[in-house]
């Protein structure tokens, strides 16, 4: 089961980032629940729809490397700057959004730095009844 579908404020995170940062889906030709736009496995525009995670402590990230590198083998975070050269994976085939499978809760972005982005919010509001 893939869980519940991502919409635009889910929060995410990092493994190698050291802070959350939220999902802005764009709002354009979209399915909204609620008054918020789902997430299609397109939706990963670095710094446009996956913010910053802050500081990144990845060796793989060239930044991260030189910095450590000059600071004597001491790692040392840099500012995060998410690389995502693929889609959301997997998606929900059983629902699309523009023919895109949607993002669900379980759905995963692979860093090239080597960090996987996982939602850890979907941003939809539970309604708790009874």
């Amino acid at each position: 089961m893939p869980g519940p579908i991502v919409v635009s404020t889910a929060m995410l995170t990092c493994s190698e980032g050291e802070s959350p940062a939220a999902l802005d889906v764009l709002p354009i030709a979209r399915v909204f629940v609620g008054e918020l736009p789902v997430a299609a496995i397109e939706d990963h525009i670095p710094l446009i729809e996956v913010a910053t995670f802050g500081m990144c402590r990845s060796l793989t990230n060239p930044e991260v490397a030189s910095a450590t590198s000059a600071a004597e083998g001491k790692l040392t975070p840099m500012p995060c700057v998410p690389a995502l050269a693929a889609p959301w994976i997997p998606g929900n085939p059983t629902v699309l959004v523009g023919g895109q499978p949607v993002v669900a809760e379980t759905s995963m972005l692979m860093c090239t730095f080597a960090g996987e982005i996982t939602v850890t919010q979907s941003g939809q509001e539970q309604v708790i009844t009874g």
